[in-house]
């Protein structure tokens, strides 16, 4: 594979504009998008979340899997079975980077205030941090288990992640220093975990199970409430009040009221495992259909199209 390395001028510019949409939304003219991974394809699909039209592909190295948006002006890419992670650049919608040195990056999760990806490492175990405006690779922690589904809290303090997609234990590290996190403690969740995900109260994680129809509500550091959901495994996002769950084995995406309350249920897709939201939009993809599925804010499905052979994970950034 040819891994190569270059940045795109100043176009996305400063950090500090491009968190801020509306600011972002002035320098650039544009509009919030979807990237939709197809790793059977090598391509990012870029859906217009008004018109639920593919407008273009931007094509990558092998394998995009998971993908995550840094405050809607980078995607995080990584390319598991490659080892390798990409940062595209949403005002340009074309590579800002592609980094190696990984032996199987799986997901990321993104500090509130800075330009730093968390990426979980399950083959060597480790957390790594990434500076994406330098497309730097900063800082690795070991972790005690292979390392999958991650979230930090909204202050950008704590990351929790789980070791392994049916995993025993989960790993709670310490970011203060957000350059070099310190791993604290692992503690046993009351079923193999697989999604972890921080509540918008920054107190509340979110658990989901990978061999058990449940979830369990963690409010600072303790289990205080397990649901009932759809077939494992189970994934989390959230929407201000609302949290949704998608169970891509049943075809369902379930929203609940964030003390865990089941509001309504929409049919989606079999395949729709992965799920996020943002713009007053959810988006969720189909691995086995290549379908992406568009919701509303309030968990309607408002449309459904094709956009690849596998579709494996989306985000919403803000594109041309």
């Amino acid at each position: 594979m040819d891994r190569r390395q270059f940045l795109v001028g100043a176009a996305a510019g400063s950090f500090a504009l491009a968190v801020d949409p509306r600011a972002l939304a002035a320098r650039l003219g544009g509009t919030p998008v979807a990237y939709i991974t197809a790793d059977l394809e090598s391509y990012v699909a870029v859906l217009d979340l008004e018109t639920a039209e593919v407008v273009r592909l931007i094509r990558t190295g092998p394998g995009p899997r998971s993908i995550e948006s840094m405050h809607d002006w980078i995607a995080v890419v990584a390319h598991t079975e490659h080892g390798v992670v990409t940062l595209l650049d949403a005002a340009t919608s074309r590579i800002r980077a592609e980094l190696d040195g990984f032996e199987a990056p799986r997901y990321t999760a993104v500090h509130p205030r800075r330009p730093l990806a968390y990426v979980t490492d399950s083959a060597s175990e480790e957390i790594v941090v990434l500076d994406a405006e330098r497309a730097k690779v900063l800082w690795r922690t070991r972790v005690p288990g292979p390392a999958r589904h991650v979230s930090i809290s909204p202050d950008g303090r704590t990351l929790w992640t789980a070791l392994g997609t049916a995993a025993s234990r989960v790993a709670v590290l310490d970011t203060a220093d957000p350059r070099r996190p310190k791993l604290l403690r692992t503690m046993s969740p009351p079923f193999l975990a697989h999604d972890i995900v921080f509540a918008p109260d920054g107190r509340t994680v979110w658990v989901t199970s990978g061999s058990e129809r449940r979830l369990v509500l963690f409010r600072d550091g303790r289990p205080v409430r397990t649901l009932s959901v759809g077939t494992p495994p189970q994934h989390v996002t959230f929407a201000r009040e609302k949290a949704f769950v998608a169970s891509g084995d049943d075809g369902t995406v379930r929203r609940h009221r964030l003390d865990g309350e089941l509001v309504r249920e929409a049919r989606v897709p079999l395949g729709s495992y992965n799920v996020t939201f943002g713009w007053n939009r959810l988006v969720t993809p189909s691995l086995g259909g290549g379908t992406v599925s568009l919701l509303d804010r309030n968990g309607r499905v408002r449309a459904v199209r094709q956009v690849a052979r596998a579709a494996h994970d989306a985000c919403i950034v803000f594109g041309p």
